[in-house]
């Protein structure tokens, strides 16, 4: 290291500090614990660290630690380019490395979303604290922008001020006189390049608070500028999990029980001794895995054992879903938002009622769960593509019988996750394997294992009811989803007896608030009512890209639609008469259905919108769509408009626009799977039913200017696809399609 270790910690100092007391309820041991955490970047020779977020190379070179998993969404370009444009970094010098794991770098903007009913009863504050003290280094939620932006601004610009501070020592000069740009310091007509300021600057002692650039030069926010991943993933030399190559490492393939309370009870390990290459079979209570000297041996073993289980009780099929989904509403449910007086708005009026129903959605990321372990002398090594990478070490500790400060996490760049690799089985497994077997082992669940065991977006039904006025407005307005407490059993699944969880999971009460996120509607209606009712049906369930937001804002907005017939009114205008106080979404709306050329929903139009608010931004969409004479759906045209607040990068908002346009029309018409006796029907992606380039509509994007707070880009289109194309649908054929994937029921 180069870099002065005091300066460092001066450097970081308002990162640094996670403040916070100790709340009433919480373990008294937390009164001793650390308020400030060291970093533990490592520089490489010729480098000089700059706090937890940056070091510069004497040959100018900028490297940025980034604490979020790549997962094709771009934070391996954005966070950089924060950092880069507060530095006057030039960006072709600009590079990325992960970040290690330090409580520096938790996310708690993730952890109270995800784990929003085991930690929602938490001050802000203590949410923070908790967050850095689990180390919980968290991936989801269109957070990493929104949570770490004013982190990385500041870290670049106490760079900039050390930087100009060492330049200003040998010009005899006010540093604050000094800039940057392009990688240089500038005074007038004198230039200095980072590089040969790197080692001195780090050195130097940063201010408090530390200035921010200001105006307009050579800035590179808001610019559309490359991904710094794309040569890398274009010409093939970008290491994903299951490009790692260790010495003497071996394979495996898996294979684990049906969903429910199940156990192994025979196995055959002559069959799998036949196939070439097959080396050992590792059994535990769950699940048998094949170790080969190639992954195709090892899963051909797996098939040859012929593997059997218990079988479960009690029995799960989908007729046992639709059935606890109904029975849930036999309940009152828990109230979780309300305004106004609903009962007294919907006594003795003519209430129109509507009943929706959405299937289990799978991630079906083009990678499978994957994960390569290395045991020898004790320690630990994990390579893996992870949204949670302290998660995934905790629980590979625990299966290999070591403690956490024994493992290291080498986290991998994705192909693609959608909330899936915030699951750590696979660490654990592997794990496990690579102890038992004493070699390097890269364990890979084949694509029916990912399917089987997936943590699915739950099934979900929603039973919304309301009452129009004489003015063909919304007096009333009562939405009763009944979906699984996903929230209650991600927090005790992924935070494992953590006894703050486990006190706040125990609190009194019921209904989950993340199981109906997005229920309420955006508009200025006076009276409603938002109710959860649980529902358990016996299948994991998980975070799934949107979360609950995917369901409830099909439900909601398909309702829209059909109060807007029984109204009579053009569904723009229906929407927009409640939209007054929602400037931003009505003027996405606005703007899609402009951009679109909106026709007034009639019928035969094929045309249908859906707006919503999520994570801070704000979407509309406009899809065109028909019915083929094989009565198949045609999606012709999605029309997107865009409020997400402040704009890094437009090209990488517009990538995840487009992506979550087609991702949601893929849950729209099909990305789902049915259970027959405790087991996924889907066994391939072609089950799935995904639109393929043929069926890609034409997609229009519109990023409307914004100056206020940076929101969500990476799930926000996904929500307002479904319900656009089910609108279109009805004004196409004169059918409401009230179930997801659409066609998927009798109507």
């Amino acid at each position: 290291m180069t870099a002065n270790p005091k300066a460092r910690i001066k450097l970081d100092r308002r990162t640094l500090l996670i403040g916070g007391g100790v709340g009433a309820g919480l373990v008294v041991a937390w009164a001793v614990w650390p308020r400030t955490y060291l970093p533990n970047l490592t520089a490489s020779p010729g480098e000089s660290l700059y706090g937890a977020w940056l070091k510069i190379g004497t040959d100018g070179h900028v490297t940025v630690a980034v604490p979020q998993a790549e997962m094709g969404q771009g934070v391996f370009t954005a966070m950089p380019q924060i950092v880069a444009d507060e530095l006057g970094a030039d960006w072709k010098m600009v590079g990325v490395e992960p970040a290690p794991l330090n409580p520096l770098y938790a996310n708690p903007l993730a952890a109270a979303t995800l784990f929003e009913l085991a930690l929602g009863s938490m001050p802000e504050q203590l949410q923070r604290t908790f967050a850095a003290r689990t180390g919980l280094m968290l991936t989801g939620c269109s957070t990493s922008i929104r949570y770490f932006e004013d982190q990385l601004r500041h870290a670049g610009a106490a760079a900039r001020v050390l930087l100009c501070k060492a330049a200003a020592r040998r010009w005899n000069t006010d540093w604050q006189a000094c800039g940057t740009a392009n990688g240089f310091v500038v005074h007038g007509n004198q230039r200095l390049p980072f590089g040969q300021l790197a080692a001195e600057a780090a050195d130097e002692e940063a201010p408090d608070p530390v200035p921010l650039r200001t105006g307009d030069d050579n800035r590179l926010y808001g610019q559309p500028l490359p991904r710094l991943d794309t040569p890398a993933k274009v010409d093939g030399s970008a290491n994903f999990a299951a490009d790692i190559r260790l010495p003497n490492m071996v394979y495996a393939s898996i294979r684990q029980g049906p969903v429910g309370t199940t156990e192994l009870v025979r196995v055959d390990r002559a069959a799998a001794d036949k196939i070439p290459g097959m080396l050992k079979v590792v059994t535990t209570r769950d699940w048998v895995a094949a170790v080969a000297n190639n992954w195709w041996a090892a899963d051909r073993a797996i098939e040859a054992m012929r593997p059997r289980f218990k079988v479960p009780d009690p029995v799960i099929n989908d007729d046992s879903i639709e059935e606890a989904l109904g029975k849930a509403f036999d309940g009152e449910g828990a109230r979780i938002a309300q305004a106004g007086d609903l009962a007294a708005e919907f006594r003795g009026a003519k209430i129109i009622f509507a009943e929706y129903r959405v299937g289990l959605a799978l991630h079906a990321a083009l990678e499978p769960m994957t994960c390569t372990a290395s045991f020898a002398d004790g320690k630990l090594a994990l390579w893996l593509p992870t949204q949670a990478p302290g998660l995934a070490r905790r629980a590979a500790a625990l299966a290999a019988g070591i403690g956490e400060g024994r493992v290291t996490v080498h986290p991998m760049m994705g192909g693609g996750s959608f909330g899936a690799k915030l699951e750590h089985d696979v660490a654990a497994q592997a794990a496990l394997l690579a102890k038992e077997i004493g070699r390097p082992v890269q364990l890979t669940w084949p694509r029916g294992e990912d399917f089987r065991h997936d943590r699915y977006r739950p099934a979900a039904a929603g039973r919304l009811s309301a009452k129009l006025n004489e003015r063909g407005q919304i007096a009333g307005w009562l939405a009763k989803i009944a979906a699984p407490e996903t929230g209650r059993e991600l927090a005790r699944r992924l935070l494992g007896g953590d006894p703050v969880i486990a006190a706040s999971l125990a609190l009194p009460g019921n209904g989950d608030p993340s199981a109906i996120a997005g229920a309420t509607p955006p508009y200025a209606i006076a009276n409603y009512a938002i109710d959860h009712h649980p529902a358990d049906y016996g299948i994991p369930t998980g975070y799934w890209r949107g979360g609950a937001h995917s369901y409830t804002a099909f439900f909601t907005e398909s309702f829209i639609d059909e109060l807007a017939h029984v109204a009579g009114i053009d569904a723009v205008a229906f929407r927009m008469a409640m939209l007054g106080q929602q400037p931003r979404l009505a003027r996405c709306l606005q703007t899609a259905a402009q951009l679109g050329g909106w026709q007034g929903g009639t019928p035969g139009s094929g045309q249908g919108v859906a707006c919503h608010s999520f994570r801070g931004s704000h979407i509309a969409v406009m899809a065109e769509a028909h019915l083929t004479g094989d009565r198949k759906i045609q999606v012709d045209r999605l029309v997107a408009a865009v409020d997400c607040g402040r704009v890094v990068n437009p090209e990488l908002v517009a990538q995840q626009i487009e992506g979550g346009l087609i991702f949601g029309m893929a849950a729209a018409l099909g990305a789902s799977t049915g259970f027959t006796e405790n087991v996924a029907d889907a066994r391939e992606i072609a089950d799935l039913a995904l639109p393929t380039l043929a069926d890609a509509p034409d997609v229009t994007v519109e990023i409307i200017r914004s100056g206020s707070d940076t929101g969500g880009a990476s799930e926000l289109a996904v929500p307002a696809v479904a319900p656009a194309i089910a609108n279109a649908l009805q004004a196409a054929t004169g059918v409401r399609f009230r179930r997801l994937p659409l066609l998927s029921d009798a109507e």
